[in-house]
This record gives structure tokens, C-alpha cells and sequence, in this order.
């Protein structure tokens, strides 16, 4: 087994013991690294998963990948019984089922539902995989069940209080926006210009038929006349209303507060963070490494 690759911070390596898989294992490999080759058949998903929407093009594509090549990075399981219950990984499960695998390696690991919990969510917010409903009901879970604050929920994901609190504020929106934002149909920018907006259903239908952007969002929930969409290039004239936007949209891809500086000449962005989780989070980020 390679060396494992050491973030700034924690990472999801740390929390699943630092296990890093480069290459199909033999049994024997797997059993001196920690990793079991446990029986597809004989692993559940958790039905409290916090990703409800697997692409199918994807799972395909993954599955003709392990068909070739084998499952490459482990799961994380934990005892159910005479059985395993997936805390960490689902998708490959998935995957490797389409693609009639018998065994795959998995990390074994004695956790309760508020850990298992954590974990589901950080494997899917670290790699993107979560929508903001997705996400957003994950937090008010741990919440609800396990009385996490807002800030503890925030240094658990590695993003800021303040993404967390505006994600779990779309869950105020009606069922149908909800469904719009799950789809892709409505980004988190639309979505949180909708939340206090006096009839966001019908709102939410007008933005998506007429194509609007965020701002354009915005100016809508305001109760005021959104725009013909814009054809051309935007005029920047120092921190205005399209710069503030940029910023929004970029924090909430992030979960961390994003400061944009413009001037005729150029400028800079900044990107807050406030420990080494949320440094390694946005390194990985920019340079696509793997989690």
C-alpha cells in the first residue's frame, strides 16, 4: 500500500483511519492493511444516508470502470448483525454490484448512528456529492436527533456557521422548490433569494420557465420587476451588485465566506477560513485532488 497523502488538516483520510487504496488488492494485501474483502451481498445501505440521488450515467460508467479494474478505494462498514451496514461509500456499493463483483474492501468500524451519521455526511459534502436539500436535512438530522449546534455542525463539515445556517433555511421553502433545488433545476442561489419571498412556488416556476439568474432572483422575491436576461458582458464598477452576487455564489459553493476585490486593473479574491479542516478542504478544491 502507497504512503498515504497527508492534508493540512483532518481530512476524510484522518477520520477513516488514513486507509488509502492505489491499486486492486489481493486478500492477503487488504488483510495487512486493515481492509477486509467483505461479500457484496452481504453489505446494506444505511437507510438514513443523506444522499438520496445517485446520476444512473455515472453509476454505469463507474461500474464498467470496476469491471476492468476492480473496486480501488475501500468502503466503510459497520456491523449489523450477522451483516454490514455502509457508513461511507455507497456509490462504489452500488457500482459494484452493476458490475457483479463478489467481494469488495472495506474499513470495519465499531460507530454509533451520531458518528455514522457524521461521516455519511462528510464523505458526501467533502466530495461534492450532496445537494443543498440533501445537505441541509443531513444538519437539521444531527441536530434534531443528536443536538449538534450550528457551530458544531460547521466545524464538523469543515464549512462556516453561517453556509450551515443558510442551508438549513431552504428547508422553510415549499415542498415543490425543495424538489426544484434536489433536481438541479434551481441552484442554492435561487433557492435562498426564495426563502422569504411571499409565494416562492409560483416564484420558483417563473424563474425556472424565464431562465433567471440569482440577482435576478433577488430582484423578483423583492417584489420588484426582474430584467430581460442580459446578453453581453457584465460591467464591473467596483464592489456593486454583480460583484456581491460572485461572492454569494462562491461562498455557497464553498461554505465559506469569499471576498472579491475588482478594479479596472484586476484584483484578487480571499477566501476566509477558520481552521486547517476548511484550509485542506479548499486545497483540494482548487488542485481536484481525491479525498
Amino acid at each position: 500500500m502507497s504512503e498515504v497523502k497527508r492534508g493540512l488538516g483532518r481530512g476524510l483520510s484522518a477520520l477513516l483511519g488514513e486507509v488509502q487504496i492505489e491499486q486492486p488488492m489481493a486478500r492477503d494485501a487488504a488483510r495487512l492493511s486493515g481492509v477486509q474483502m467483505i461479500s457484496v451481498a452481504s453489505i446494506a445501505p444505511n437507510p438514513n444516508q443523506p444522499r438520496r440521488h445517485f446520476d444512473e450515467a455515472a453509476l454505469s460508467e463507474l461500474a464498467a470502470s470496476l469491471a476492468e479494474k476492480g473496486l480501488i478505494q475501500p468502503i466503510v462498514v459497520r456491523p449489523r448483525g450477522g451483516s454490514f451496514e455502509i457508513v461511507a461509500g455507497e456509490r462504489r456499493w452500488r457500482a459494484a454490484q452493476r458490475a457483479r463483483l463478489h467481494e469488495v474492501p472495506a474499513i470495519v468500524r465499531e460507530l454509533g448512528e451520531a458518528e455514522t451519521m457524521e461521516l455519511a455526511i462528510i464523505e458526501n459534502v467533502q466530495r461534492q456529492d450532496l445537494n443543498a436539500i440533501e445537505e441541509a436535512a443531513a444538519y437539521h438530522r444531527l441536530g434534531a436527533e443528536f443536538g449538534h449546534t450550528q457551530e458544531a455542525l460547521a466545524k464538523i463539515v469543515g464549512k462556516s456557521r453561517s453556509h450551515v445556517a443558510n442551508l438549513l433555511r431552504l428547508l422553510d421553502l415549499p415542498g415543490s422548490v425543495r424538489d426544484a433545488v434536489a433536481d438541479g433545476r434551481l441552484s442554492m442561489g435561487h433557492a435562498r433569494a426564495l426563502v422569504a419571498a411571499p409565494d416562492a412556488a409560483t416564484l420558483a416556476d417563473e424563474v425556472i420557465r424565464r431562465g433567471l439568474s440569482v440577482r435576478d432572483t433577488e430582484t423578483l422575491a423583492r417584489g420588484e420587476k426582474a430584467p430581460r436576461k442580459r446578453t453581453g458582458k457584465i460591467e464591473y464598477k467596483g464592489s456593486n451588485a454583480d460583484i456581491e452576487m460572485l461572492e454569494r455564489q462562491l461562498a455557497d459553493q464553498l461554505g465559506l465566506k469569499v471576498k472579491i476585490d475588482h478594479s479596472p486593473t484586476g484584483g484578487a479574491v480571499t477566501i476566509s477560513y477558520a481552521s486547517l479542516d476548511q484550509l485542506d478542504m479548499v486545497c483540494q478544491r482548487l488542485s481536484g485532488e481525491r479525498i
